[in-house]
C-alpha cells in the first residue's frame, strides 16, 4: 500500500512542474510526512488546462451511507480498479495525479520494522495515479476526496512491500488525466511497475511512523 508520503518542494514548483497557471490553494508549505484523512494537493484536468486543488486522502465514494468508509479506501488496486463498485465509474471519468517527491514504507526485519524513503534518483517529483470523488452531506456540504493507484512491486520494492504506488512516467501525466479518454483498458499498461533502476531507497527514523513528525528530519537518512 501507500500510507505515508512527502512533498517538500514549493507551490510554485509544482505550478511549474504541471503547467499550473492559477490555483485556488491559498498556501503551501513543505510536508515530510504526509498522512491518510489530511488534505492532499492534487492535480487534475477540466479538458481544456490543468488545475491544482485539494482532496482528502481517504475515497469517499457519492453514493455512500458514511463518510467513514474513506478510512478505509486509502489505496486502490490497479489490477481490480475497473470492476470494484466503488472504482469503476472513477476509472472512466476521474482519475487524478498525486505529486509526491518520495514515500515511504515499512521494511519488515524479523520483529523490527524500518522505514525507508523511496525516491527517485535525481530527487524530482512524481506523479501517483489517483481517483476522486464527491460526496454531498445531508447538509449539503460537499467533501472532495481521493485514493492513490497501486501495483505490483518493481525489484527495489520487493525486498521493501509487496505493493508499491502507481507512478506516472510524464508522457503518461498527460495520458491519465485526458478526460477524453473512458476506456479502462487503455490505462493497464500505465499499471506496470515504475522502473527500478530510477529509484532509490533509503531508511530513515523511526519518528516518521508518528503522523505528528511532520519536519525535515523525517527524511534524513540514517545508518543500520
Amino acid at each position: 500500500m501507500c500510507g505515508r508520503y512527502t512533498i517538500t518542494v514549493s507551490l510554485e514548483e509544482l505550478m511549474l512542474r504541471y503547467w499550473i497557471g492559477e490555483t485556488t490553494v491559498p498556501f503551501h508549505r513543505p510536508k515530510y510526512n504526509v498522512a491518510p484523512g489530511q488534505m492532499i494537493l492534487a492535480i487534475v484536468n477540466d479538458g481544456e488546462r490543468n488545475r491544482l486543488g485539494e482532496l482528502k486522502w481517504g475515497l469517499v465514494p457519492s453514493w455512500a451511507d458514511d463518510p467513514k468508509i474513506g478510512n478505509k479506501m486509502l489505496n486502490a488496486r490497479a489490477e481490480t480498479v475497473a470492476d470494484k463498485p466503488a472504482f469503476k465509474s472513477l476509472i472512466r471519468r476521474k482519475r487524478c495525479i498525486i505529486p509526491a517527491d518520495g514515500f515511504y514504507e515499512w521494511k519488515k526485519d524479523g520483529g523490527v520494522k524500518q522505514p525507508m524513503r523511496i525516491v527517485r534518483r535525481d530527487r524530482s517529483l512524481f506523479s501517483m495515479a489517483g481517483l476522486y470523488d464527491t460526496w454531498l452531506a445531508p447538509d449539503g456540504a460537499k467533501l472532495n476526496t481521493c485514493t492513490i493507484l497501486t501495483t505490483t512491486p518493481n525489484s527495489l520494492m520487493s525486498p521493501i512491500h509487496d505493493r508499491m504506488p502507481v507512478l506516472l512516467s510524464p508522457d503518461n501525466e498527460v495520458r491519465w488525466l485526458d478526460r477524453r479518454l473512458q476506456d479502462p483498458d487503455l490505462f493497464v499498461p500505465l499499471y506496470r511497475p515504475y522502473p527500478a533502476e530510477e529509484l532509490e531507497a533509503y531508511p530513515v527514523a523511526p519518528g516518521v511512523g508518528n503522523v505528528k513528525q511532520d519536519e525535515p528530519a523525517c527524511i534524513e537518512p540514517i545508518s543500520l
